[in-house]
């Protein structure tokens, strides 16, 4: 707050606002609040209504800006004045007051004619008392806004401009990662640790159909793709290359690149290069068979995996071809030997989920999605080459989502033979393989020969080195990290994860404290926000795609490897501009702590998510600006409140708490709080208003970046003012978390779990604080939670602090 500050109110009359609600009583409010210009209009987000919010600016030296219309969610870019070159203006404090959903759509307008002359009144007065706590709440919240800034970091000369992209992976996602920026006029470096590109895809004989009729395997198109990369001027190789060390943040990664020497074991000196941003695309590992010798692997040269299948297909044609055989000519007629002593087959057995979908120590515990089809494929290869060959696919569950139902009937008509089963056992018996499985139709056990047996093992993240028995939670590793000086580089998994005791080599060599990779999930994926961010990693600027992100077959891949590109040119160009990634795309505050204040408890930077804060050589935090996704959970973390956005702080919310109008015990009208997580919670209240789904109007709405940004000063000061109850609203936590800042809901949790202490200093029931967990699609379970709590809260009582 500042003495050259002036206050702008706007109030639209549109969308009903103007018959529902006392405008003139609002405007004195807002004057009140301390608003030197108050003006109203019929529809305030039309041209003629937001030029005359551009007119104050600029004429008026108007500096805060209070919007009294819809919510903060509608009409962004229409009330968008951050830097307004085009129209001359500079830029402004914004704070909206919801009217719209948050008043008069959340409290419909009744034509009950049982409705008494008192009743109706009394609607009428407490829908306009809610009218005018939120004009107040929107000009107390702007008094401590300032108008946004860049962060210094993106126009300084080194910082911000470098719109190179680095791929770090050379197999299918990779490559066309690589192609899709530069096609889009990006520099790309491409590095691939092997001597050439195409990574497992180019070891495959074929491909599945990408195009209609999905009825036949296709040729493999990867070394099209390798030209096509060779080929672009904006991409730069680098081969038989690994990344030592990565450094920096979008739109300034120091990345180091060393290429191997042609001795053994010899690495010629790193090459360091700029990048704005970085694609993951560093695949799978075979899941190895050695692990499954029931199934006889390792004891006869007969049973293979898929890719050796692949392998030996690919070798006879090309045996074939180079003796000049009489199949020269007819590639898939060359004949396919048994491994062990070369005969024909005759027979093959194809095993499904062979060490997937078990719990069983060793195996994996998920399904890696496209093992099913790539068997109909296989299977397709022996058709091809002879009909007589009894092809036989024992499946538990058969998955061959889309397009993969055709290829399915195709393999039918073909002669493919599909046993609902699950396989035991395989034995080597003489020169064959009697496979031991229990049928499920006829639920009994059987026996199938073969010459071949095909197992389909699935696929294991290339993620990158994590610590055994990483800390599970994040109050684990601030734990931790408090008591080593020097803590070790873990990754930072989410809640409840399961421990990962599996050590690889490391694919970026991250420069963070918080571990040398991207984090991961339990089984190993790099971690993402599967459902609304799927590419977004906890390292900002740093995309994963591919097999590596989740199992996935070619063309979801290639799909995939699509999206990430696209978000490492958002993150390059939004790190030019100084601007916040997902999910507050555009932002342009930045976190700032008063240094005279800190205590150095190290809470800041061991609770962010992003990696995006460190210490400096005394112990003070060091924030970096490109990688914040500003969502406040280092906020919430400072027990002595000195961190702040210039749009959002302690102040912003603790002062909206405040101006709240709070009436005395004898007017016996309670209110209640509502923190709302603007990503999922708040959306979701504004979807139910917006289907007029009613809910109390006691209660009064901030919505906050996160739940993690939550200061427990909030949740004192609204006690200790005579809030009778709070609700905190945000994403769901764990495993399957949907927080679109990660840990933000878990680190709510836990802080408010501890909160009973305050609440017994101030002799209060521990019923007057609830945390609940709310989905984005919840608009009808939303209002049924407000109204239980207000009974709820109406049986307790009104809280005894009313009045003084």
């Amino acid at each position: 707050m500042n003495d050259t500050q002036k206050i702008g109110a706007y109030l639209c009359q549109g969308c009903g606002l103007g018959e529902r609600l006392d405008s003139a009583r609002l405007a004195e409010v807002a004057t009140q609040g301390g608003a030197a210009v108050v003006r109203k209009h019929d529809y305030l987000c039309s041209n003629e209504g937001v030029s005359l919010i551009r007119d104050d600016i600029k004429q008026q030296g108007v500096t805060h800006v209070v919007i009294g219309a819809c919510s903060r969610r509608a009409k962004t870019e229409a009330f968008n004045f951050d830097f307004d070159s085009t129209q001359g203006a500079p830029a402004v404090a914004l704070a909206r007051a919801n009217l719209r959903e948050g008043v008069i759509w959340s409290q419909p307008h009744r034509d009950d004619e049982s409705e008494s002359e008192s009743e109706s009144t009394s609607a009428r007065e407490t829908t306009q008392e809610m009218a005018d706590d939120y004009v107040r709440m929107g000009c107390a919240e702007v008094k401590f806004m300032r108008p946004p800034t860049r962060a210094a970091e993106s126009e300084s000369e080194n910082g911000g401009g470098n719109r190179r992209i680095l791929v770090v992976g050379g197999g299918i996602s990779g490559l066309t990662a690589a192609l899709e920026s530069a096609r889009a006029g990006y520099a790309v470096l491409l590095v691939e640790k092997r001597a050439q590109l195409g990574g497992w895809s180019r070891d495959l004989y074929r491909h599945l159909p990408q195009q209609e009729p999905y009825a036949h395997p296709q040729a493999n198109h990867v070394g099209e793709l390798i030209k096509q990369v060779q080929a672009e001027r904006n991409i730069t190789l680098f081969l038989h290359a690994t990344i030592t060390r990565t450094s920096g943040a979008p739109g300034r990664f120091s990345v180091d690149i060393t290429r191997a020497a042609n001795a053994p074991g010899k690495a010629l000196a790193p090459v360091t290069e700029n990048v704005g941003a970085i694609v993951q695309a560093s695949g799978f590992s075979r899941y190895d068979a050695n692990q499954l010798p029931q199934f006889a692997y390792g004891k006869t040269a007969d049973v293979v995996d898929q890719m050796e299948l692949e392998r030996l297909f690919k070798t006879a044609d090309e045996h074939a071809a180079t003796k000049g055989a009489a199949g020269a000519s007819h590639p898939n007629r060359a004949p396919i030997k048994r491994p062990s002593d070369g005969k024909a087959i005759t027979s093959v057995i194809f095993v499904q989920c062979a060490g997937q979908r078990s719990q069983q120590a060793g195996h994996l515990p998920y399904c890696s999605g496209y093992c099913c089809n790539v068997s109909l494929k296989q299977a397709m290869y022996f058709k091809r080459r002879d009909p007589a060959i009894d092809t036989n696919v024992i499946y538990r569950d058969l998955r061959v989502p889309g397009h993969g139902e055709d290829f399915y009937r195709s393999a039918q008509q073909q002669g493919v033979a599909f046993t609902n089963g699950e396989v035991k056992q395989v034995r080597v018996e003489g020169d064959q393989l009697a496979v031991h499985f229990h049928d499920h139709i006829l639920a009994e056990d059987a026996i199938a020969n073969a010459d071949l047996v095909v197992l389909a093992t699935g696929q294991v993240p290339n993620s990158g080195a994590v610590l055994a028995n990483a800390a599970a939670s994040p109050a684990a590793a601030h734990n931790s990290d408090k008591q080593n000086a020097a803590p070790p580089r873990a990754a930072d998994s989410p809640a409840q994860a399961a421990q990962v005791t599996v050590s690889v080599e490391s694919i970026l060599n991250l420069d963070y404290r918080q571990g040398a990779d991207l984090p991961h999930l339990k089984h190993g994926f790099s971690d993402s926000h599967f459902l609304c961010f799927p590419y977004e990693t906890r390292r900002t600027g740093i995309y994963a795609c591919g097999p590596v992100r989740r199992p996935m077959d070619i063309q979801q891949a290639m799909e995939d490897a699509t999206g990430a590109a696209l978000k490492a040119i958002q993150a390059v160009e939004n790190a030019g501009l100084g601007r916040a990634a997902h999910p507050r795309s555009g932002d342009l505050s930045f976190p700032s702590f008063r240094r005279d204040g800190c205590t150095q408890c190290k809470r800041c930077t061991v609770e962010c998510p992003f990696g995006a804060i460190d210490e400096d050589e005394d112990g003070y935090p060091q924030f970096n600006e490109s990688r914040c996704r500003r969502c406040g959970t280092c906020m919430g973390a400072c027990p002595v409140r000195v961190i702040s956005f210039d749009n959002y702080s302690v102040d912003t919310v603790g002062q909206q708490i405040k101006a709240i109008d709070m009436p005395d015990e004898f007017d016996e009208k309670p209110r209640i709080l509502i923190l709302a997580c603007e990503n999922d919670a708040y959306p979701a209240l504004d979807m139910a208003a917006h289907n007029r789904l009613e809910y109390n109007a006691f209660v009064r709405v901030i919505p906050i970046r996160c739940l993690g940004s939550v200061n427990a000063i909030w949740v004192t000061d609204a006690l200790s003012a005579g809030f009778d109850g709070i609700m905190l609203m945000g994403c769901k936590k764990g495993e399957d978390y949907q927080c679109h800042f990660v840990t933000g809901a878990e680190l709510a949790h836990e802080r408010m779990g501890k909160i009973d202490d305050t609440l017994n200093q101030l002799q209060l029931e521990p019923q007057r604080v609830r945390t609940l967990e709310v989905e984005i699609t919840d608009l009808e379970r939303v209002p049924k939670l407000i109204n239980d709590y207000a009974a709820e809260i109406d049986a307790i009582g009104m809280n005894p602090f009313k009045g003084f």
